[in-house]
């Protein structure tokens, strides 16, 4: 009699990446080879968590009935809902306990999606579900140990033992944003001083950029935006770097040294095979990823940096996606996935 299990790429998980901006809901099958609905939506936080909430389940709805028709599946084929959200999180009784950019504190995300969805729901932290994307079908895949980092408008990252995320006594191991890289450096947005995060993130690097163009009218950093520099971000720096621009290109080596002294501080703990580096950062390219992995090797055990590759994501857009769904199968099945 022929087997009636279904096949792994005839099962289908929904991944959601919630952010601060966007929200993204892909369905991907169980083995990771078939992506179907892609669907990507302004998260509107300023309209409340029932909004929001109400928004993602109409999507992850939509992208059930998409992956339904195209894939030719029932609805059956869907085994649940994995989710990356921001801040910091509770797995095991699925609440987000604190997340600033949506202003959400203390709420049972997991209970509301299963009222809407009808799903098997689970979360986890966004930066962690990256990492973990990364590291199943990303520039990290292969890999033990590794470590990730997301650099955006903050710095985010994933902490991966023996295959699996490590999520620390009160799941919120990984803050790599918050390690102290100057004593008595600049101030974070967590209230701290001198954080990585206050150097390297994309709002920090166009900050330091304004501050350096006091003293510096040779730059084509304000031509860039119309002499607004209230305009500057972080990826006009990398664009003003990419024409070669000395001020442009020095805050970038500056960026590289603040991730380098960071990353060997994790390197000398950890001794990870792969590092990761996603985000808008890796738009400067080997300006950024050059002294990067020059500082990593001055600061770092020489049998440690060795060991480790320091490589850009390769799943832009998507890595949170495939990392919610990879966290899916890791916190249903006790298993990472294939």
């Amino acid at each position: 009699m022929a087997s009636t299990t279904p096949s792994p790429d005839s099962q289908f998980i929904i991944g959601v990446d919630l952010g601060g901006t966007n929200i993204v809901v892909s369905a991907m099958s169980l083995d990771g080879s078939r992506l179907f609905g892609s669907q990507s939506e302004p998260t509107l936080a300023a309209e409340g968590a029932d909004a929001v909430i109400a928004r993602m389940a109409r999507m992850v709805d939509t992208t059930v009935e998409i992956t339904m028709k195209e894939a030719g599946v029932p609805k059956s084929a869907f085994l649940g809902v994995g989710i990356g959200a921001p801040g910091t999180v509770d797995r095991e009784t699925g609440r987000v306990l604190a997340a600033p950019n949506l202003k959400w504190y203390d709420f049972p995300l997991i209970d509301r999606m299963v009222e809407l969805t009808g799903l098997r729901v689970t979360i986890d932290n966004d930066a962690n579900c990256a990492t973990y994307g990364e590291w199943w079908l990303g520039a990290a895949r292969g890999g033990r140990n590794v470590i990730g980092v997301t650099i955006g408008t903050g710095v985010g990252g994933g902490i991966i033992i023996d295959r699996q995320v490590y999520h620390g006594s009160s799941d919120a191991a990984g803050e790599i944003g918050h390690i102290t890289i100057d004593l008595n450096g600049r101030r974070c947005g967590c209230g701290n001083y001198g954080c990585l995060e206050a150097y390297a993130s994309g709002s920090a690097i166009a900050e330091r950029a304004r501050e350096a163009l006091q003293n510096d009218e040779s730059s084509v950093l304000p031509s860039l935006v119309q002499g607004d520099h209230s305009k500057i971000t972080a990826a006009v720096v990398y664009n003003a770097a990419g024409q070669g621009d000395a001020l442009a290109l020095e805050i970038v080596r500056d960026t590289a040294r603040y991730l380098g002294a960071g990353l060997a501080n994790l390197l000398n703990v950890f001794n990870p095979d792969v590092v990761v580096i996603a985000g808008g950062v890796t738009q400067a390219g080997e300006a950024l990823f050059g002294p990067l992995r020059t500082e990593v090797r001055r600061r770092a055990f020489k049998s440690v940096s060795d060991a480790c590759q320091i490589v850009p994501g390769t799943l832009p857009g998507t890595a949170g996606v495939v990392g919610a769904v990879a966290s899916f199968i890791s916190q249903t099945t006790g298993q990472p996935p294939a």
